[in-house]
């Protein structure tokens, strides 16, 4: 009986054995649920199985990212970025931690490299310009907030932060403009902004 046992469970071990894929999978449930530091547990366990798995690497650094542990989270995507120099999702995310952490120059190399390898990547745009505009470049902000609108005519947020940053430079109608665009097309923030500056 008791070998019986012993086999059955090492039965048991064989096929319910997950591998990498398996964790990373799971790990990107938890993620959707919002259930970060879960998501993370699984993501190392891929990583323990695979240490070579720059997804893994790169949507650990998103769980990170979204728990504000910036500095871990690019660790996590600069490793990824060593295992796929290629990897235009690890350089967009690392640009946006290094935005969270107020280093914009160093964001911007960042969306830049994104973008170099995914030209069509409206996100990478509007971070950038997100980045420009923190650090007072306007005009250079507005055209990639209007590459990210080319690439994504429905990016609402595109929309949003164009027409802020039209009005900081004193056109008014233009930003007006845009606001009224992102609210129309579900972005509850440009109405408020609306109220604010389109009086």
């Amino acid at each position: 009986m008791k070998k019986l046992l012993l086999l059955l469970v090492s039965i048991l071990n064989i096929f319910c054995t997950k591998t990498s894929e398996d964790y990373f999978s799971l790990g990107n449930e938890k993620y959707k649920e919002g259930k970060y530091n879960e998501a993370i547990q699984y993501y190392n366990k891929a990583i323990e199985l695979d240490p070579n798995y720059a997804a893994a690497y790169k949507n650990r650094g998103n769980a990170k990212s979204d728990l504000k542990d910036y500095y871990e989270a690019i660790k996590d995507y600069n490793k990824a970025i060593e295992l796929d120099p290629n990897y235009a999702a690890a350089y967009y995310n690392r640009g946006n931690a290094k935005s969270e952490l107020k280093d914009y120059y160093e964001a911007i190399k960042d969306y830049n490299k994104a973008i170099e390898l995914d030209p069509n990547c409206a996100l990478a745009y509007n971070y950038r310009g997100n980045a420009k505009k923190h650090l007072g470049d306007y005009y250079e902000a507005i055209n990639d907030y209007s590459k990210a609108i080319k690439l994504n005519p429905n990016y609402a947020l595109a929309y949003y932060n164009r027409g802020l940053a039209k009005i900081s430079l004193g056109d008014k109608k233009g930003g007006c403009l845009d606001l009224s665009k992102a609210g129309e097309m579900g972005l509850e923030k440009a109405y408020e902004a609306i109220k604010e500056y389109c009086k």
